[in-house]
């Protein structure tokens, strides 16, 4: 086993990874950017390192990684999800510099994070497929030929892909130019590839994942399929195991599949086959090399400590169990509390969490790295909390899961909770009648209505020594770096009783926000990144036309125009990072 392990991520996949090296009795390295010095993920491990650069794309930085891993005697590296996770090249790295990889082969990483690769591969090992192209193409003309020959609407997609990042679906031909462009400027902004290649795109089908273990002797088992179909802009909200309404037959089919093409690849590691599902059929749409968001509902539901039997078998291990021995006990429903305001789209909220209180029942499970006072960084992705209820049924899991949504109490950023009040009362997720664009297409638009967020604030005195002997301070914490290794140190001062005077503690100030009312002043609404500017000085626009795309948490929004007229000024550049309520553009009727 290993003796210690470096986990190249942060946040709650971050805390994750920690408690179960924990439970195998691995010592722990935390790496962290300037701005998560005071995460959850740093003061759990047994050491932790700073990482050097820009926050937003330290976790990226492998050489770095692989350094400090080094220096600080870990033997594996953990990439948890996203970051580093599915790049082959690090990898790579990590074994030429004799660590071990927590994941598949590099080779495996590499012909999985091709769209393209993949599919020929499971074609070769009878996995069905969508209808689409296996090689790239790169000129409008090609996509419209392609149009023609599978009929509309067809989805052009990042080779690179994955999460809905690079993905455009095109419902006409006149659409082709302007969502080519799309999906392979955002396939190369993420994922340092601009190749892009073309499917059928289904209708009304749903997103079906199976999870796979596999052992280094070659042996494959599955731990049965979550329904991942609750989505929004292809970036999943809800999930649920067993998926509701599979015939045992589909299952069967479904599950085998994935085995059979996990086994072709010689896959090792915990790892997902994602599917798309319609009616009776199904076809493969990518194999997720690492451990994924939703597997704590498999773990709620078969016993099985997916990241721990990860670490075992990297170490070596083979699988502890057989496939007879896997059993589906009861349903489970994730619910994935974002930073993000539903009734805005959607739209990130960062923020400081002025309250954060869990719920507490014995059939409630919360993966989060959040507390009172956390902030919440525009740098990385706006999930806060992943809230995991068990019941012995589907109906009891979602009564239970509405219970526990009640007594999660967040303040001081929007959330994604009432969107998941609302979407656990709905009819049609009820019925299971739930697919991938059900959420934006029919429950948005007709059957969600926001609550009111709560905002309050409290003033809480400090406790007054009554003592008249001298008294110990409050304790400071500080940390000291020596060559970026971080070292705890507490440090309480003893005060003479006059000088130990009555503290309160208040709010800190909210930062004062510029925000123009006035028409044709075009602001940022929070902290990010101008990717590209679709306008020049001087040009006429009518009013909602794209004036330049935006970037913030994650997601890519449009910026555009609030009037008739031309533009008058463009005051940032493409890449330039701005913050909440800069200036972008002044518009002149």
């Amino acid at each position: 086993m290993f003796q210690k392990v470096l986990i190249a991520n942060r946040s709650e996949i971050a805390v994750r990874v920690i408690q179960a090296c924990r439970e195998l009795g691995i010592k722990t390295v935390a790496i962290f950017s300037e701005p998560d010095r005071e995460s959850k993920h740093v003061k759990m491990a047994d050491e932790t390192w700073q990482l050097n650069g820009q926050p937003a794309r330290v976790y990226l930085d492998g050489a770095q990684i692989i350094e400090i891993a080094k220096r600080a005697g870990a033997d594996a590296i953990h990439p948890g999800y996203g970051f580093l996770s599915e790049n082959a090249e690090f990898a790579k790295l990590c074994g030429e510099a004799g660590i071990k990889f927590i994941g598949p082969k590099p080779e495996v990483i590499h012909k999985m994070g091709s769209k393209i690769e993949s599919r020929r591969v499971m074609e070769q090992a009878g996995v069905p497929v969508v209808p689409g192209t296996t090689d790239p193409v790169s000129t409008a003309s090609e996509v419209l030929a392609l149009g023609e020959k599978y009929g509309y609407p067809i989805a052009i997609k990042a080779s690179a892909g994955g999460g809905g990042r690079g993905l455009r679906v095109v419902r006409k031909a006149e659409d082709v130019e302007q969502a080519l462009a799309g999906a392979q400027r955002e396939g190369a902004s993420y994922f340092g590839s601009g190749e892009v290649y073309v499917e059928k795109y289904l209708d009304h089908p749903r997103h079906i994942e199976v999870q796979i273990l596999a052992d280094e002797s070659g042996k494959v088992l599955h731990l049965y399929e979550r329904d991942c179909s609750s989505q929004r802009r292809h970036q999943k909200l809800l999930e649920e195991t067993p998926a509701p309404h599979l015939s045992q037959d589909l299952r069967r089919r479904l599950t085998e599949a994935a085995v059979k093409g996990a086994t072709a690849l010689g896959y090792t590691s915990a790892g997902t086959v994602e599917c798309m599902v319609s009616g009776e059929d199904f076809y493969f749409l990518e194999v997720n090399t690492r451990i994924q968001v939703e597997h704590p509902i498999t773990e709620a539901i078969t016993g099985i400590d997916i990241v721990k039997e990860q670490i075992k078998l990297a170490a070596g291990a083979p699988l502890s169990f057989s496939q007879d021995e896997v059993r589906q006990h009861g349903h489970a429903i994730e619910c994935r509390i974002n930073a993000e305001d539903p009734a805005r789209n959607f739209m990130p909220c960062p923020g400081t969490l002025t309250r954060f209180e869990l719920p507490h029942h014995p059939w409630v499970r919360v993966d989060t790295a959040c507390y009172q006072g956390y902030q919440i960084l525009p740098f990385y992705d706006s999930l806060l909390a992943k809230l995991v209820v068990w019941g012995r049924t589907r109906a009891e899991a979602i009564e239970r899961t509405l219970c526990a949504l009640k007594h999660f109490k967040i303040e001081g950023v929007a959330t994604t909770i009432p969107f998941h009040m609302a979407i656990l009362q709905d009819q049609g997720f009820i019925e299971g009648k739930v697919y991938t664009t059900y959420v934006e297409q029919d429950f948005m638009k007709h059957s969600f209505k926001a609550a009111a967020p709560a905002n309050t604030e409290t003033t809480t005195p400090a406790p007054v020594s009554e003592n008249k002997t001298p008294v110990r301070g409050e304790a400071r914490n500080f940390e000291v770096d020596v060559n970026q290794k971080v070292f705890k140190v507490q440090v309480t001062e003893l005060l003479e009783e006059k000088t130990a005077s009555k503290v309160t503690n208040k709010p800190a100030k909210k930062s004062e926000q510029i925000h123009s009312h006035e028409t044709g002043k075009i602001e940022a609404t929070m902290h990010g990144l101008v990717k590209q500017i679709e306008v020049e000085t001087g040009s006429r626009v009518k009013k909602g036309q794209r004036l330049a795309i935006f970037e913030a948490m994650k997601m890519e929004s449009d910026i555009v125009a609030d009037i008739d007229g031309a533009v008058q000024e463009i005051k940032v550049k493409a890449g330039q990072t701005v913050d909440n309520g800069t200036l972008l553009f002044v518009l002149a009727k």
